[in-house]
């Protein structure tokens, strides 16, 4: 599925995008904060990617793999990499430590006979011994020379090398051949837990020797790879980069002839698949669903697309008007008749040519999150952001996203790993659950309340002066409001001398049910629901309508039913979507009458409450959301979100821009209050997470480095723990450190986490070892297409 931004590759370059499709006050010990899920609480969504032997993969063929856009550059170590720049070389370079199933990095044999510590004092080495049939496409073996060229040109000591970043480059002391040939011996002059993260992939030294090679040279070409497939050509008019089969690839022979990565727009994937353009794309749930439906409805008429929603009565209306003796109606009648029967061809063309696809789906190694701009405004205060946390529904908001995926729906419990990963534990605890009472007496603590939101009054003086006023103001009301109250005893009287006399009157003639059609006066002991200015009701908010008795009422609503049957489509739906803004109050719907002396109906616990405040300013926040085709789930969350915190009496300003320029011009730039972005999982979140979460600074010119922390919320513990995890070469300790890290950053309020992303790819029915993988990687020299299964075979083979 197409997101705006870009994930992170296995380069883990500086991530300056990100993903679209994000306490208490005496804290506790946060180093045992969690809500007491660990990894084997929450449900592992496995790979789906046809897993098939090589033995039943067919030799040969070309695969169409579709991409957001052609790669800006093929170094992944540049700022303008993105997806398909990882997506294309994960096939031509050398990838030392992919990531499994779990996202734990696992030795790749191909390139690696052994790799591991072999001294911590006085310095930490890490001797790699490389497999001796490692060459490059050029012939030449793999070596020392190309870890130290890729070294120095990422240690951060040459500014002349344009990187994106040089994290852990620049710990290594020095680079030196071992015994031999094969033996790349590595020093670090400070420890490096995640040395494991580097040199993936590994450049040739032609890419990485000198600047100009580095900063130009791999932007649109690679001279020399060491991967299953070499790259064979660029073309950027058609906009595909083509890789073909690696005479010289030393592993296990690439089954494909040629794999080919074409840049196909996200809301063109459907039409791609269709005419049979791609074999495999990234998709959004509503192409999934429209496979799906393809795939299932056997000929059987359209359940959804043009034509869907035509009923028998209106088919049969449609008729009547097209040979009525209207002719203007009749005409404009045919024309419409016409324009659907053509896009409902259209559309039935469509879905036969998604016949010969599948849906693989799994969890994305990515979460979106709520972000929090904490650098300014009411959430620079950590008791308005705790509010807005304790306010949310994580459950509800997961549901609306996965669950019609039919794919496990748990809210995320860490920024630092998704479930199934080895450091992965739920540290909400440290921010604590949906609490609507506890967010309100948050936000009041904060000074926000109903009463700031009001203007107070020009002219009020202060002290003992003020407070004559107040009463000399409260007297004259009452007298007011006792003058009113006896004109309306007086004029009840006589209304009810009058609706006597002409009760007496039709005792003769039979109209003596005019009285009980009458308008109900205050004195006849009702009172109106919705009129009893509760505390949070926004002043004209719904305008209250007088309704009958509440039998009345349940009459009323089945005429009401009833007269949509008139309405444009003949549903009763009609009627009750016009009164269902009265009809949802809190306490019943607006003007229904109740006995005298029955309690006025207490505010829903979810109900929104009066807008909030201080000093007369309303507490209301800029949600700003991307608004293209591709961001309609990003979206539903925002809503939903919203009517969350609205419930509180925070409002929100609903803000969509472009994706294009969603992240740029308003996440990274600080422009705004809410915002729902994503960040990719990574194995090494002591390196890859603390430019996401490290405490703003201030710069020379009095702006704030955040460098990726766009909520602008960090403190110098979390800093620290950060340092020393980076620093620890025991696994388990490092672990520790970092769910120490993920609890302060739970109770700092910056970062939300919601869900994992879902994953859903289409892919030819045919193809093997391809589609949603998770956490892992491709095996592109396995991918291909299945054997057909010989005649007379058995389906299923006897056991």
């Amino acid at each position: 599925m197409s997101h705006v931004g870009v994930p992170r590759g296995t380069a883990r370059k500086r991530r300056s995008l990100a993903l679209f499709t994000t306490g208490v006050l005496t804290l506790p010990v946060l180093a045992g904060c969690s809500s007491g899920n660990e990894e084997a609480a929450a449900p592992v969504v496995p790979q789906d990617v046809a897993p098939a032997a090589r033995s039943q993969v067919a030799e040969g063929g070309t695969v169409n793999w579709a991409i957001d856009t052609m790669p800006a550059t093929l170094n992944v170590f540049q700022a303008d990499a993105d997806s398909a720049t990882t997506r294309i070389t994960g096939a031509l370079l050398p990838t030392l430590f992919p990531l499994d199933v779990k996202g734990r990095p696992q030795l790749n044999p191909d390139y690696l006979e052994s790799a591991k510590v072999v001294e911590n004092e006085p310095r930490q080495v890490v001797l790699y011994r490389l497999n001796q049939q490692a060459v490059w496409s050029d012939g030449r073996e793999i070596g020392a020379p190309d870890f130290v060229a890729q070294w120095r040109a990422l240690s951060g000591k040459e500014s002349s090398f344009w990187t994106a970043r040089n994290a852990g480059y620049e710990r290594i002391e020095k680079i030196e051949r071992g015994a031999d040939d094969l033996e790349v011996k590595v020093t670090f002059a400070k420890p490096y837990a995640d040395w494991r993260s580097l040199f993936s992939p590994l450049y040739p030294k032609q890419v990485t020797g000198s600047p100009n090679a580095f900063n130009d040279g791999a932007r649109s070409t690679l001279k020399a790879t060491a991967g299953p497939f070499r790259l064979s050509g660029v073309d950027k008019a058609t906009g595909s980069v083509t890789l073909t089969r690696n005479p010289r690839w030393w592993g296990s022979r690439a089954k494909l002839d040629s794999l080919v990565f074409k840049a196909v727009k996200p809301q063109d994937r459907t039409k791609a698949l269709t005419a049979g353009k791609v074999d495999i794309a990234d998709i959004d749930a509503v192409a999934a669903h429209r496979i799906v439906q393809a795939t299932g409805s056997g000929g059987a008429p359209p359940a959804e697309g043009p034509g869907s929603e035509l009923t028998p009565a209106a088919a049969l209306r449609s008729w009547a008007v097209v040979h009525g003796s209207d002719a203007g109606a009749a005409a404009k009648a045919r024309a419409a008749r016409d324009t659907k029967a053509r896009a409902a061809t259209a559309y039935a063309t469509e879905q036969n040519g998604l016949r010969g696809y599948v849906v693989r789906k799994s969890l994305e190694p990515a979460y979106t999150q709520l972000a929090l701009n904490g650098e300014t405004g009411p959430l620079a205060d950590d008791r308005v952001r705790r509010a807005v946390a304790r306010a949310l529904d994580r459950q509800a908001l997961v549901d609306t996203v996965l669950k019609p995926l039919g794919l496990p729906a748990a809210p995320l419990g860490s920024h630092l790993a998704l479930v199934g990963q080895p450091g992965y534990k739920d540290g909400s605890g440290a921010l604590g659950g949906q609490d609507t009472k506890e967010a309100q007496a948050l936000l009041a603590d904060a000074g926000w309340t109903p009463e700031g939101a009001l203007k107070k009054e020009e002219g009020t003086k202060a002290g003992s002066e003020g407070e004559k006023q107040t009463d000399k103001k409260k007297a004259q009301d009452k007298q007011a409001q006792d003058k009113k109250k006896a004109e309306e005893q007086k004029k009840a009287e006589s209304n009810k001398k009058e609706g006597d006399k002409k009760a007496d009157d039709g005792k003769n003639n039979g109209r003596n049910d005019s009285a009980a059609r009458r308008e109900p006066s205050r004195d006849d002991g009702l009172y109106i629901v919705g009129d009893d200015n509760k505390p949070g009701d926004a002043e004209g908010a719904v305008t209250h309508v007088l309704a009958p008795a509440p039998i009345a009422a349940v009459q009323s609503a089945a005429l009401l039913r009833q007269a949509g049957h008139l309405g444009e489509t003949g549903t009763s739906e009609d009627a009750t979507a016009r009164i269902t803004a009265q009809d949802r109050q809190p306490g019943g719907a607006a003007g229904a009458y109740a006995p005298a002396g029955t309690a006025a109906p207490a505010q829903a616990p979810g109900s929104a409450r009066g807008p909030l405040g201080k000093d007369g300013k309303p507490l209301s926040l800029r949600f700003v959301l991307p608004s293209g085709p591709g961001s309609e789930s990003l979206r539903s969350v925002g809503d939903k979100i919203a009517a969350m915190l609205d419930t509180i009496g925070i409002r929100t300003e609903m803000v969509k821009v472009s994706d294009e320029s969603y992240f740029r011009d308003h996440v990274a730039s600080g422009d705004y209050d809410l915002a729902l972005y994503s960040w990719p999982a990574t194995a090494y979140p002591a390196t890859d997470d603390r430019p996401i979460f490290a405490k703003p600074v201030p710069a020379t010119d009095g702006s704030l480095l955040v460098e990726q922390n766009y909520t602008r919320v960090g403190t110098d513990h979390i800093d620290q723990l950060f340092d020393q995890a980076a620093g620890e070469l025991d696994e388990g300790s490092a672990r520790n450190l970092m769910k120490q890290a993920d609890a302060r950053i739970w109770a700092a309020a910056g970062s939300i986490p919601l869900y994992q992303r879902p994953q859903l790819v289409a892919t030819d029915k045919k193809l093997v070892n391809v589609g949603a993988f998770g956490f892992g990687v491709p095996q592109y020299q396995d991918i291909g297409f299945k054997k057909p299964q010989a005649a007379g075979a058995p389906a299923v083979p006897k056991k």
